[in-house]
């Protein structure tokens, strides 16, 4: 009698450890850093184009458009144009509002239209 109540204390003593490692286990904590995340909209502005001037070729053919320089409502740090609707492009300067496109030798005939594109 004496050895089964040992054998069912042993059993007990068994139980009651991985009943403690397995509570142990679940109640062990994770460090896990701050992190960010998140989900939002914001309105696209436009930029208002303002105070248009065209220089022409100095170079004696007044028929190339040379430069264009204009006004931007807001600071902008990246800015083109096109003249044919977008198909090719001109990189610009902008500082602060103003704005100078040179270097264009764009001929003044085939200028259909001007097309700013600028990004901050």
């Amino acid at each position: 009698m004496k050895r089964a109540l040992h054998l069912r204390s042993l059993g007990g003593l068994i139980l009651a450890l991985i009943l403690a490692a397995a509570v142990y286990g679940f109640a062990a904590a994770n460090t896990v850093p701050d992190t960010y995340a998140g989900d939002g909209q914001g309105t696209i502005l436009g930029y208002t184009v303002s105070n248009i001037a065209y220089s022409l070729n100095a170079d004696g053919n007044p028929s190339d458009i040379d430069s264009v320089t204009f006004t931007l409502d807001a600071v902008a740090s990246e800015v083109h144009i096109s003249f044919d609707g977008g198909t090719s492009w001109s990189s610009c300067t902008p500082a602060g509002v103003n704005v100078t496109c040179s270097g264009l030798n764009q001929a003044v005939l085939s200028a259909a239209s001007l097309r700013v594109v600028a990004a901050d």
